[in-house]
């Protein structure tokens, strides 16, 4: 009870308009008018400690206990994911104009470290929302915005991005799935791949190629749309078992002769390769921010371990090669938690994102790995036994080096966006 009524408390400040107070760009101005010379504030607002006050609990006591049986039957946390709308954690960023919150990036971000610290298997699986709805924010028109954002508002229900292919994942441009207009609607044929939520999704953004010329760019090649998942046509393939993040819905769909209305075109035909990289600089900073509280949550683990756990007559966290390891994995916690912030801040004053979010999901998703790691090792044996926690979040961290763009595209972009400073 104590939960729900946070969430009420939460959903009535945005609604109150508070919310005005949260966004960085006011409070970076706010304290420069104030006080010439300081730039950074690193102190949270209020209701930015709310947010993550009542998601930590959340997480710490109703999705921790039951993330265990999750990760061992691969269930999809149907009972999670209707609480953690109940409470407002869910499609945070949807537009007030759509009945939701409309919070900042930076705001969204807090509460999804927070639920990723619980089990990311079930925060990718409500991340994913805003995967899915980022396009429709970002290029839809009113009407497409209310009919498919606010549905979102009204109930718990899950949407997916729909883009990665068998043969294209990275290579985006490589697409082979096709749309076909003929009069007001477009038939759709082709196979996606590796979407989350793709079983229980209640629409998807999809992208497919509308011009069949090869030499076309990609920026004028795709398009982007919203399919409903009940559209006749639409194939499910299995639920696949993956390595970690096991209850989070993955599978491949076939598109047979879908027929999709024109209206449900976003912003026109050829603009979907921009639209999809495009809600990329806003996804990847959450994406980072869940790969944090991963590593988080591995680093406490690890050290409440160390300091009960006794050898040669002494908590191992007294030993220096221990202690050593613990102050490294902590140096990459609170780096990455910065560099996901700065991304997010970066979005919420309306600069171009592509930097900041790449070298965000970069660095995080390594961390994330190499802090699990390090917790199955201060472990020892115990930490390759499924009975302790650790093993569980190395094999979910592996995930955030692949999803929403490899380790190594993250660099190719990151790269391109360094080297393009110097050649203007």
């Amino acid at each position: 009870m104590a939960l729900k009524a946070s969430g009420k408390v939460l959903d009535a400040m945005v609604r109150c308009g508070w919310r005005a107070q949260s966004t960085s760009a006011q409070l970076a101005a706010a304290s420069q008018k104030s006080q010439p010379g300081i730039g950074y504030n690193f102190e949270l607002t209020d209701q930015q400690k709310e947010f993550q006050a009542t998601a930590r609990k959340f997480a710490r006591e109703e999705i921790v206990p039951l993330a265990p049986q999750y990760d061992k039957t691969g269930e999809y946390p149907v009972p999670l994911i209707k609480r953690a709308w109940e409470l407002g954690l869910m499609n945070t960023h949807i537009p007030e104009s759509c009945g939701g919150l409309g919070l900042t990036s930076f705001d969204s971000c807090l509460i999804t470290e927070e639920l990723a610290y619980g089990c990311t298997g079930v925060q990718t699986a409500i991340e994913a929302n805003s995967l899915g709805q980022m396009p429709v924010i970002i290029a839809g028109n009113e009407e497409q915005q209310k009919k498919y954002l606010g549905r979102m508002t009204e109930e718990p229900m899950m949407c997916a991005y729909c883009v990665t292919e068998p043969g294209a994942g990275s290579d985006v441009a490589g697409l082979k799935t096709k749309a076909e207009k003929k009069g007001n609607e477009y038939i759709i044929n082709g196979q996606k791949m590796w979407i989350t939520n793709g079983g229980k999704a209640n629409w998807y953004f999809l992208l497919a190629r509308t011009n069949p010329d090869p030499k076309v760019s990609a920026g004028k090649a795709f398009t982007g749309f919203i399919v409903e998942a009940n559209t006749p046509g639409i194939q499910l393939g299995r639920k696949e078992l993956n390595m970690g993040q096991r209850c989070s819905d993955t599978r491949g769909i076939v598109f047979e002769d879908v027929r999709v209305p024109a209206e449900n075109v976003l912003l026109e035909e050829g603009a979907g390769f921009k639209i999809a990289m495009g809600a990329f600089d806003k996804t990847r900073p959450p994406v980072a921010a869940g790969a944090v509280g991963l590593a988080q949550r591995a680093l406490d683990e690890a050290t409440k371990y160390s300091l009960e756990r006794k050898t040669f007559g002494k908590p191992i966290a007294e030993h220096q090669a221990v202690s050593f390891m613990l102050a490294e994995m902590a140096m990459k916690v609170e780096l990455a938690r910065m560099a996901y912030q700065r991304s997010a801040w970066e979005t919420d004053v309306g600069r171009r994102n592509t930097y900041f979010a790449s070298i965000a999901k970069a660095y995080a998703g390594d961390i994330a790995n190499q802090v699990a790691t390090d917790a199955v090792q201060i472990f020892g044996g115990n930490g390759f036994n499924s009975e302790y926690p650790v093993e569980k979040l190395m094999r979910d961290a592996k995930i955030y080096q692949i999803y929403e763009g490899t380790a190594q595209i993250q660099r190719i972009v990151i790269a391109r966006e360094h080297l393009g400073k110097f050649k203007v």
